[in-house]
């Protein structure tokens, strides 16, 4: 598998992205849902990127600057063909990398509350993320829950 900056003009991107959004709401109502568009994620303090096994497009996952010590994990997505080999570990690991290479201190992210969120929350844990309180401009909500993880 190769991780590569991800294109969002990218047929094969741009139906995971959407199928992302289609997924979070089927689990939160639509305030809840804070999943990035692609104008969104095309602004200049987020970093996207795709991972892709030959020509398959396998997940993909993108890093937001918060300030210059603080990052946040967004849009991490798997493609259903790749579930459970690897994917979503490669690039949080990857996100992880970047995050300390540009000299953030925290690294955090936002995901559901509900079961469907919670392969991804014990994922995070084993990474080394922390449940945490809001951060930035979140703010309480049933259907999120936050972590974060120190990374001096």
């Amino acid at each position: 598998m190769e991780i590569r900056i991800g294109s969002l003009t990218h047929p094969a991107v741009i139906a995971l992205l959407e199928q992302h959004h289609q997924d979070m709401l089927l689990h939160s109502p639509e305030e809840s849902v804070h999943a990035l568009d692609l104008s969104a994620l095309a602004q200049e303090n987020i970093s996207f990127w795709c991972v892709w096994k030959d020509d398959a497009l396998a997940g993909c996952g993108a890093l937001k600057e918060l300030d210059n010590a603080h990052g946040e994990i967004k849009s991490m997505r798997t493609s259903p063909d790749f579930l459970r080999q690897g994917v979503a570990k490669l690039l949080v690991e990857y996100i992880i990398s970047q995050a300390t290479n540009r000299g953030y201190q925290k690294l955090s992210l936002e995901t559901g509350t509900m079961a469907a969120f919670l392969p991804a929350q014990k994922l995070y844990q084993q990474l080394g993320f922390h449940f945490c309180q809001p951060f930035g401009n979140y703010q309480e909500d049933p259907f999120s829950t936050f972590m974060s993880k120190s990374i001096c």
